[in-house]
């Protein structure tokens, strides 16, 4: 989305990285300490344009968009925006028990924690991901090999893409309802002994409740977030920008990973209260339209995660089984080599997901630490800058 479609507000924090300097100027005519405030709004002005830059980046390449390696860099992201915030923090320890600083920076902790769990949940899908991607590996097991193609092989390949299809579709029902444990049968009736690695795999894997919403929780990161008032960033120092822009950032990687990811009650309709003239809004806004645009797709309304390796492992599923479909043996050579090539893409789908959903799994659980951490040194510094 073009730059200038963000531009022509006249609220007083257009060109936000100068108005800091600006609002406090303005009221402040004279204080002491000038050096060190000049030093701090210079790091809350460096703060802004990094995030800035890092969504940027993010944003400039279209053709990764929710792939495995788009999600892992948007997790990067994370972790640089949450490093620098956490540094701020630190450096002006005596701030964060001063009003309004007490209050912004208690809000902020409050909504971390709700992301604690979002992370739970996002494990948890990741773990589903690759439940899929193993009953996915049997297909080529089956058929990729020198041997002629039989029936027998046939079979096990299709008994495989049928326990898969059963998974994806309980995870589906799960994304949409959380109220209900499903178990998909496709009108046999033993399909409930016959196929019970996913559907029981939920049932007792989730680490958050039953009845946690996706959607809820959003929401509740999400509720009553406003961009400071004027007299909070002069009272603040400034510090007041710094602490919604990382609110902000926090709620939309949260909203990106359940758009992504599987996790039950998923849902996307949340409210993003950002001014389009804080320079980062941008490119956060432009990447949360074109979610919303490849959440609208006719192929991907009901998908259970937007995850481009999802949508892989759906058509390569689909075009497999409209394949064994029609298939009559012995095989002829033409239709013989038809399914090597099928076989030889959905290996490359198992080999991207399996090089990708580990390290992935790794980094959701550094922003888990990471959260905790950062949180704990917040509300200690509170604490000590209360007692003094």
């Amino acid at each position: 989305m073009p730059a200038t479609d963000f531009q022509g507000s006249s609220s007083p924090l257009s060109n936000i990285g100068r108005s800091i300097l600006a609002i406090r100027r303005d009221q402040v005519h004279s204080m002491e300490g000038t050096h060190e405030a000049t030093g701090l709004e210079r790091e809350l002005e460096a703060f802004q344009r990094q995030v800035t830059e890092r969504f940027l980046q993010l944003s400039s390449g279209s053709s990764e968009l929710l792939s495995l390696s788009w999600v892992r860099k948007l997790l990067d992201v994370f972790l640089c925006c949450q490093e620098e915030f956490r540094a701020i923090l630190f450096n002006n320890k005596a701030s964060l028990g001063r009003a309004p600083m007490d209050r912004l920076i208690g809000e902020f902790f409050e909504r971390s924690v709700k992301a604690l769990d979002v992370c739970n949940a996002i494990r948890d899908g990741i773990e589903h991901i690759r439940q899929w991607q193993k009953l996915l590996e049997i297909v080529p097991c089956a058929l990729d090999n020198q041997r002629t193609l039989g029936e027998g092989q046939f079979r096990r390949a299709k008994k495989a893409l049928i326990d898969l299809a059963i998974g994806m579709l309980d995870e589906r029902d799960s994304s949409v309802s959380s109220v209900a444990h499903r178990n998909r049968s496709f009108g046999r009736n033993n399909a409930s002994r016959e196929h019970r690695s996913l559907g029981h795999f939920r049932s007792l894997s989730w680490s958050v409740s039953r009845s946690w919403s996706a959607a809820r929780q959003l929401q509740a990161i999400g509720n009553n977030l406003a961009p400071p008032k004027a007299n909070d960033i002069v009272a603040s120092r400034g510090l007041a920008v710094a602490v919604f822009t990382m609110n902000s950032v926090l709620l939309f990687v949260m909203w990106a990973l359940v758009a992504a990811i599987p996790c039950q009650d998923r849902g996307l309709q949340v409210h993003f209260s950002i001014p389009r003239n804080f320079s980062w809004a941008v490119p956060i806004l432009s990447l949360h339209d074109r979610i919303l645009e490849e959440s609208r797709r006719r192929d991907r309304r009901n998908a259970c995660g937007l995850l481009k390796e999802i949508h892989q492992i759906e058509k390569c599923t689909r075009h497999m089984n409209e394949l064994g479909d029609s298939v009559h043996f012995p095989l002829t050579e033409e239709r013989e080599a038809e399914v090597r090539q099928r076989v030889q893409e959905l290996g490359q789908v198992c080999q991207a997901i399996k090089s990708g959903l580990d390290p992935l799994e790794r980094q959701v659980r550094e922003v888990f630490h990471r959260i905790v951490r950062s949180r704990t040194e917040g509300l200690d510094s509170m604490g000590r800058a209360n007692h003094e």
